[in-house]
């Protein structure tokens, strides 16, 4: 495959919206329909033009499709009664699994790449459907630190607490502010590609104001603890070979590492039957924006094979 060039330089993905699950889904979509597919599931507060920079590349040989999930980007809101959202997490299972009835057919395997919150997903969805999934693709999708019973207390008080209050999301006077946001958090971003996302990462309201495409309420604490021990246990279903693809300059890495130490940070990783791992350098978390093309390339060795 060719490597990929300045964003500014080639064409847009394809956007199509139906609606599961009650909700109005939007799905970005590069490449031929009738190639092979590849599923894109993006990360939390992020959108699926995020995977714009990969998809291109892939887009030579694959279909490569991404949902916005429910409550980011142009996916719409679960509102009820005027009261924000919630989100559990299930419903993202619950949501690709009928995005996965529209795109495939009957007894069709897919290939499943997923970043960050988005690996979560794929990594749970294939342990729970392991028929479905046919290669699976890692991006940084890590699971959480484990937690106590104890913890429950806690988390349960921010959660009335966030209730209560009702979090906000701050607007940007400019779109130029929302590129310089995106760099801040990703100093390795280019500025190309900042002014490429912003408007796709964010929306201007008759305020005049840029407002990010995610709903406030995402930032709501979950009622429970992350239960580690349940996530190893569905991992270890998975029966699709895996590829985890870990930034070697990744700040999130080092804080789930520091919280549990290396040793029992890797061992998530040894309930999966079929694991190969790959390094990306020169990369932190959003590694599909840092090195597209080396991620690009991981990707499609990994699942033409």
């Amino acid at each position: 495959m060719k490597d990929s060039l300045d964003p500014l330089d080639l064409p847009d993905s394809r956007s199509e919206f139906l609606t599961v699950r009650g909700l109005r889904h939007h799905v970005r979509q590069w490449g031929t329909p009738g190639a092979p597919k590849l599923f894109a599931l993006h990360g939390w507060m992020d959108v699926s033009a995020s995977f714009q920079f990969v998809a291109q590349t892939l887009a030579q040989r694959w279909h490569v499709l991404a949902p916005d999930w429910r409550g980011f980007g142009l996916t719409d809101w679960p509102v009820a009664d005027g009261r924000c959202g919630s989100y559990w997490f299930p419903d993202y299972l619950a949501d690709l699994d009928a995005l996965l009835d529209v795109y495939t057919e009957p007894g069709e395997a897919v290939h499943l790449i997923g970043h960050s919150m988005g690996g979560n997903v794929a990594c749970l969805y294939a342990g729970v459907r392991p028929a479905r999934v046919r290669r699976l693709v890692n991006l940084e999708g890590f699971g959480l630190p484990p937690t106590q019973p104890i913890a429950a207390i806690r988390q349960l008080g921010r959660w009335l607490d966030d209730l209560q209050h009702g979090p906000t999301l701050r607007p940007y006077a400019t779109l130029d502010a929302v590129a310089a946001r995106l760099r801040k958090t990703n100093p390795r971003l280019t500025q190309a590609r900042a002014d490429w996302l912003a408007p796709r990462w964010a929306r201007q309201a008759a305020d005049g104001q840029w407002h990010l495409l995610a709903d406030a309420a995402h930032k709501i604490a979950n009622p429970y603890p992350y239960r580690l021990d349940e996530s190893m246990a569905v991992w270890g279903n998975v029966s699709a070979p895996l590829l985890h693809v870990e930034a070697t300059d990744s700040d999130v890495l080092q804080h789930f590492v520091g919280a549990q130490g290396t040793a029992a940070f890797r061992e998530r990783f040894e309930v999966f039957p079929n694991l190969t791992e790959a390094f990306v350098d020169d990369a932190g978390h959003m590694l599909h924006h840092d090195q597209p093309e080396a991620v690009a390339r991981l990707i499609d060795d990994f699942c033409r094979d």
